[in-house]
């Protein structure tokens, strides 16, 4: 005989094996074409990902898309057919599924690509600010809210970018932001012991100024912000460039050991190994002058007195290196940001688990603070670099954060 409570109890075991409803999520992109950021991250949602050694379907349903620039290879009305979603002409109509108030569970923010003009420091000026603060207008006229992810630096500008994390935080919304380095693979698979002396720090990073520094920039600091008692924020920054960095590197600016740590770490050495394939010593003695033709070189100097170096180093290597002195420790700290080639960039994949864990929880996996303190690095380097390469104090970057226990990057 069915009773009352064994119904109740056989519908409760019954509801606790069906499959949650899947959050509903908006798309709020620059461009959607082949290896764009916003194809190769929206796609994650769509398709799945691999993880972990099998493939992953997030419980995630893309149900709306806003695409600021369509050019030729757009693929945002083929990929709205093919998944059954729909392209709206506005963010506000996006997040509102065409009607008349909040309908997303949240909202991917992706500001990478297309064609937007540069200012005087030689900054894209991406819409990142404006998306935020449209959607941002949706919350408050429709008193709802929904986490939100941010692609990269939050804006050129650390006015906007902290006035967009100050409005997360006076609507109580999750929001995480960045770079996939933090995340991806690392080779070796290292951290930074929490709580640690961080004597020294450096980094060697390639790529065009302000869309891979940001990378190189946001990697080292997932690293050291490891250190003490968290991070208390930068005093000074100052870029300089040409002959000057190897004169810095003469005069102790920077730690030999710890370039020749760094770039050990390097599977792509160019040179000499792939000219006619004999490894090459890169930290060797006038070797980086004649590969190199246009370094760059980024001082960070931090509140509580550590120093740290990024080193852009075209023509010497094609990846992304670590080095570190601790306190404690003979031997420096180093490991490679592991990076997987294309078409399948799976270390956006480990970005997008991370995205999805936000999504999922309702928490931000590791502070939005760390692209907040390292959009504004960046912008003040450059203006650094538009001074003539002066020295700057930094007062504005006193952006204190605590880096999460565990760590964040991919393991398996």
């Amino acid at each position: 005989m069915l009773t009352r409570r064994h119904f109740l109890q056989t519908s409760a075991a019954v509801a606790a094996t069906q499959p949650a409803q899947p959050k509903k999520i908006a798309i709020i992109t620059t461009i959607y074409r082949h290896l764009s950021h916003g194809q190769h991250m929206g796609d994650r949602f769509l398709v799945g990902y691999p993880l972990e050694g099998a493939w992953h379907k997030p419980n995630i349903q893309v149900v709306s898309l806003y695409v600021d620039q369509k050019p030729e290879g757009d693929l945002s009305g083929e990929r709205a057919r093919e998944f059954g979603f729909t392209v709206y002409p506005t963010i506000a109509e996006a997040l509102r599924c065409g009607g008349k108030s909040l309908a997303v569970d949240a909202v991917l923010i992706i500001g990478e690509h297309g064609k937007y003009p540069r200012n005087d420091k030689g900054q894209i000026l991406y819409p990142r600010f404006e998306f935020f603060e449209q959607c941002v207008k949706v919350f408050e006229q429709d008193g709802g809210t929904a986490p939100v992810y941010n692609d990269k630096h939050l804006s050129y500008s650390f006015d906007k970018a902290k006035a967009m994390v100050d409005a997360s935080r006076r609507l109580r919304f999750p929001m995480l932001a960045g770079s996939s380095l933090p995340v991806t693979w690392r080779l070796p698979s290292v951290e930074m012991p929490l709580g640690c002396r961080i004597e020294e720090a450096l980094m060697v990073g390639v790529g065009g100024s302000d869309p891979m520094d940001f990378h190189a920039l946001e990697a080292m600091q997932c690293m050291v912000e490891r250190r003490g008692r968290g991070e208390t924020g930068v005093k000074a920054v100052q870029l300089i460039e040409g002959g000057d960095v190897w004169k810095a590197g003469e005069q102790g600016r920077y730690s030999k050991e710890l370039l020749g740590s760094a770039l050990s770490r390097s599977d792509t050495p160019l040179g000499l190994s792939v000219e006619d394939g004999r490894p090459q010593d890169l930290g060797a003695p006038g070797v980086l002058q004649k590969l190199v033709e246009k370094p760059a070189a980024y001082f960070i100097e931090y509140r509580d007195g550590l120093k740290a170096t990024l080193l852009m180093l075209n023509g010497a290597v094609k990846d992304f290196n670590f080095a570190a002195r601790v306190k404690g420790m003979k031997e420096p700290v180093s490991t490679q940001f592991f990076l997987t080639p294309e078409p399948n960039v799976t270390y956006s994949a480990c970005l997008m688990h991370k995205v999805e864990e936000m999504f999922e929880s309702g928490a931000a996996p590791y502070p939005v603070d760390r692209t907040l303190l390292v959009s504004g690095m960046l912008e003040s380097c450059l203006t650094s670099k538009a001074r003539n390469h002066a020295r700057l104090e930094t007062p504005h970057l006193s952006v204190a954060y605590k880096a999460p226990a565990k760590p964040q990057f991919m393991q398996s």
